[in-house]
């Protein structure tokens, strides 16, 4: 939150942290409030208050805010994960990706496999009523059932092609 309204005469976070007199020209008092002084002190004990200061002259002005706010997450994953820091939080997110991923295709697999046994008329009733009434009664033929999830994997791969073809190289969806 940029605030444009003119500031009090108390010093910012940055400022009142770094034990200094705010200038009305403080390139932290905008992003840095004095309300908010725990949030100086997690980027300066991470980045530090020079880097920080130079980042902000390398980014337009109007990305500041928003470098300001990357800066700020960044620091608290790292102060609450040393050693991995945002990687470990993308890594996990990630692989939860991969998971569901995989969950959906089984259930894809079995929706497939669901809808080719019902098209399939058969002469004699085979279930028992308690099976008809449950609908998450998944009971597969040992034989066909992996046969089908494999098939099914092979053709989700050849129709979603052009999907993963969207991914860069580390395996996600590329920010716009």
């Amino acid at each position: 939150m940029k605030s444009q309204e003119p500031r009090s005469s108390s010093s910012c976070a940055a400022c009142k942290f770094l034990k200094r007199r705010c200038t009305p020209n403080c390139q932290f008092a905008p992003y840095f409030r004095s309300d908010e002084p725990n949030k100086f002190a997690k980027v300066h004990k991470v980045f530090g208050a020079s880097n920080v200061s130079k980042i902000l002259n390398e980014v337009p002005e109007d990305q500041r805010e928003d470098t300001v706010n990357s800066l700020v997450y960044e620091a608290e994953v790292r102060l609450r994960d040393p050693v991995y820091g945002c990687i470990g939080a993308i890594a996990s997110l990630q692989k939860k990706m991969v998971e569901l991923q995989n969950d959906l295709l089984l259930a894809k697999a079995r929706l497939a496999y669901c809808a080719t046994t019902t098209s399939i008329k058969p002469t004699a009733p085979t279930s028992t009523l308690s099976e008809m009434q449950d609908p998450f009664n998944m009971n597969f033929p040992p034989s066909t059932g992996l046969e089908l999830e494999e098939s099914f994997y092979q053709n989700s791969f050849v129709v979603g092609q052009n999907e993963w073809m969207n991914l860069n190289e580390f395996g996600q969806f590329p920010f716009l």
